[in-house]
């Protein structure tokens, strides 16, 4: 077995921070932040910056608490690593469910495209992340599509 180099561990971190979101695993997701409190910030898709560990985890709670159902597919995976510092850009096609009805089935499932950036540093206990932005990714819809001027 060869050791792996940065480049895989970052991208496995990358995945694991992923999947302990699908799994709604609170306490996986918080030992992959730093324990910096002041150093780490977050962006999630329309909420303003988040900055300081408790807050950002905080806004992990509330995203859990919310969503039955969310499964990322990551696409454009591209990682940067420079010394103790890494670089995850990637494509999170995201399909989410909402709370479930009245029958206790899941609700309605959700398609979303957010590109997200994510940041990690080297430390003892290995790759953790600095700091997720996540942007959603505006789409025309077939109406605005018709709109445009004819050349």
């Amino acid at each position: 077995m060869t050791a792996r180099t940065d480049v895989e561990e970052v991208e496995q971190a990358n995945t694991t921070f992923y999947e302990a979101m699908e799994r709604g695993d609170l306490d996986a997701l918080t030992a992959l932040w730093l324990e910096d409190e002041d150093g780490i910030s977050c962006v999630h898709p329309g909420w303003p910056v988040l900055s300081g560990r408790a807050e950002v985890l905080r806004s992990y709670a509330l995203i859990m608490a919310n969503t039955e159902y969310i499964q990322f597919f990551l696409t454009d995976v591209a990682v940067s690593v420079a010394a103790d510092t890494a670089l995850v850009t990637c494509t999170e096609n995201i399909l989410s469910g909402g709370p479930a009805e009245e029958s206790g089935e899941l609700g309605p499932l959700v398609g979303q495209l957010v590109v997200a950036t994510n940041v990690f540093r080297r430390t003892p206990e290995g790759w953790k992340v600095w700091s997720h932005h996540g942007s959603p990714v505006l789409t025309e819809t077939d109406e605005e599509e018709e709109e445009e001027p004819s050349a």
